[in-house]
């Protein structure tokens, strides 16, 4: 029972970039349902009793304390939103993700060997070339089976950004544990992912890939630098997220913002204004989740006439900033802290084991920053499956030091 559990769990990981394709929001329920069955295979092993021992472990280590510690502050804030239930429903969304991932790493079952990491390349390939497909067609494989009314291109950027994001620890595991075939198969991913990326839509995804290559080829000359300059600009980021926006109004060429996207420039009011707000309540914020329906918080009125018009769109289109907005300055500071013990632990690493995480970490950073809402559960859900890539010993070799 505890090996067809584990197969099946595996299974439903490796699906994830076609669901995602198929429904834009589905890599949650997948992520849960994988969850699902490899708590079956830890309880099926021993009753569960070295589940018990590896999820305290992974609970105990600083990283997985300061984010605990985040999730708290994040749910005591809805005690103060003016929207605590939808609060507590993206609660729920932003925390199920992570819980599912922690099931997934202390179950003992989760070792991504060679054979999976095969199918989860093909799956990415696929998922990247049925993109590709109905960007060229205008959707006329969607049209045909009837996946859904919505076609606008824009719409598939979740999908987009799904394969590039598992890509990265695919390509990573193949080329360190894999011979000639895994290395061609490596660098056929990253071509297919590559292409799909810049015939997309997703600017954020396109800035993404941009920034992990120009890291990665910046780490191999100077890793202690990369690495350096990666956490200072990630603090950096954090920190001064409010302001982010007017000095872009302030400092920005009437030039070079004349020759922006209509949506890139509205993207900068859209910071401005929410910058604003993020000073109006800069320490609690205005509770989690507060900036979906910000317009109808009475302290945000208080935002200038030009700016309040902007308000009702729903999220900052930045994560750092809605960190501020929803969790105030505390929690801004928290997830600050957690990020930089993240790369504080990477420092450690040989700089060829480090490299390309280090290079992941500074291009998710730059997607969060310009693209979608901080807490969408898609979103988290594609993380928590990149962490369990990068972070799982190979084949059935059980090293919890590894998994923490």
């Amino acid at each position: 029972m505890a090996a067809a559990a584990a197969a099946i769990g595996h299974g439903l990981l490796a699906a994830i970039p076609l669901a995602m394709w198929a429904a834009t929001r589905s890599a949650p329920l997948f992520l849960c349902l994988a969850a699902l069955a490899f708590l079956v295979a830890g309880l099926a092993a021993d009753g569960g009793v070295q589940m018990r021992v590896r999820a305290r472990k992974l609970l105990s280590s600083p990283l997985a304390i300061l984010l605990l510690v985040f999730a708290l502050w994040a749910l005591a804030s809805t005690s103060w939103s003016h929207q605590p239930l939808g609060g507590l429903r993206m609660w729920g969304e932003f925390m199920l993700p992570p819980a599912a991932g922690l099931v997934i790493a202390a179950s003992g079952a989760f070792a991504p060997s060679r054979q999976f990491l095969r199918v989860l390349a093909v799956t990415v390939i696929l998922a990247s070339c049925l993109l590709f497909y109905e960007f060229l067609t205008e959707f006329a494989v969607r049209k045909w089976l009837a996946l859904d009314r919505r076609q606008e291109s824009f719409y598939f950027n979740r999908a987009a950004l799904t394969p590039l994001i598992l890509a990265v620890p695919v390509i990573y595991r193949l080329w360190r544990e894999g011979g000639g075939g895994d290395r061609a198969l490596a660098g056929l991913v990253g071509l297919v992912v590559t292409v799909l990326v810049f015939v997309s839509d997703s600017e954020a995804a396109k800035l993404g890939l941009v920034v992990m290559l120009v890291a990665r080829l910046a780490f191999a000359a100077a890793p202690r630098l990369i690495l350096a300059a990666t956490a200072a600009a990630f603090l950096a980021t954090m920190a001064l997220a409010p302001a982010i926006g007017p000095v872009l109004e302030a400092q920005m060429p009437t030039a070079l913002r004349s020759k922006l996207h209509p949506s890139h420039e509205v993207r900068i009011d859209i910071w401005e204004t929410f910058g604003e707000a993020a000073m109006l309540r800069p320490i609690l914020g205005y509770g989690f989740n507060a900036a979906a329906t910000l317009d109808r918080n009475p302290v945000a009125q208080g935002i200038s006439e030009p700016r309040r018009a902007l308000l009702p769109v729903g999220h900052p289109h930045s994560a750092p900033l809605q960190t501020w907005v929803d969790t105030g300055l505390v929690g801004a500071a928290l997830l600050a802290a957690a990020g930089l013990l993240l790369l504080a632990r990477l420092r450690p690493l040989p700089p060829a084991r480090a490299a390309l995480p280090t290079a992941f970490f500074a291009g998710c950073f730059a997607i969060v920053v310009v693209a979608h809402g901080a807490w969408q559960g898609w979103w988290i859900a594609i993380l928590t499956m990149a962490a369990l890539l990068f972070c799982a010993p190979p084949g059935d070799t059980q090293n919890l030091e590894d998994r923490s």
